[in-house]
């Protein structure tokens, strides 16, 4: 078992907004993109240093990753970091694909308004700065972000929950490498093309790209850790 350590990508939150959900938005951002890897464990003390808060913010959002079934407490030590087995990632975008694919496509066939488009769009880029930039947890916020705002244009809360769920139980290990060869910002970009294709009402295409860009995502959860 490794030695609790610091999490690259991780930095000081103070003075913004809602401290818990910040804490918890980028514990939960540095898991799905595998910067807190599985074997390590992380102490509650050491995360808040980063973040430049109190201990108490962090070891409460940390329980709440362990309900979300994403961490395990290890007794007097702190949290480790789950891993989902490959059956589990397949079955993860089984049940993505089977929610995700005909949705977005009922969305485009109803069309959305101008200013869900502009905050779409918003959504995209800052996967794609995240992605110029190589931060990976930003890159996952954002992602997250960008999909449960575009399903969430269906009118079924729990369907966006379902995903949520979904999505925050997978591990995107393949981040770091699209990053360090610099393909990231083109899988990034099909949010983009997305867009394009809702705001045109293209259900066809809007269908096609969604199913491709989940079995991309399978692919990049394939990688070693």
């Amino acid at each position: 078992m490794m030695a609790a350590g610091v999490v690259k990508g991780l930095s000081s939150i103070g003075g913004r907004r809602n401290l818990r959900d910040e804490v918890i938005e980028n514990l939960r951002g540095a898991v799905i993109s595998g910067e807190m890897r599985p074997g390590v464990v992380y102490s509650a003390p050491t995360l808040a240093e980063q973040f430049g808060v109190s201990a108490t913010p962090v070891r409460e959002a940390m329980l709440d990753l362990v309900k979300e079934g994403l961490m395990e407490t290890v007794r007097n030590k702190g949290f480790r970091v789950t891993e989902p087995s490959e059956r589990e990632l397949d079955d993860f975008t089984e049940l993505r694909a089977l929610i995700e694919v005909p949705t977005v496509r009922r969305i485009a066939e109803t069309g959305v308004d101008a200013d869900t488009v502009k905050r779409l769009r918003e959504l995209a880029a800052g996967i794609e700065r995240a992605s110029v930039e190589q931060d990976l947890i930003g890159h996952v916020r954002f992602d997250m972000e960008f999909h449960l705002a575009l399903l969430g244009l269906a009118g079924n809360e729990h369907l966006v929950e379902i995903v949520r769920s979904l999505r925050a139980r997978s591990r995107i290990y393949g981040l770091k490498v699209l990053a360090e060869r610099g393909q990231l910002v083109a899988s990034a970009r099909e949010h983009a093309e997305l867009v394009d294709l809702v705001e045109a009402r293209d259900a066809d295409g809007a269908e096609a790209l969604m199913r491709r860009h989940i079995g991309h995502v399978r692919g990049i959860w394939a990688a070693e850790p």
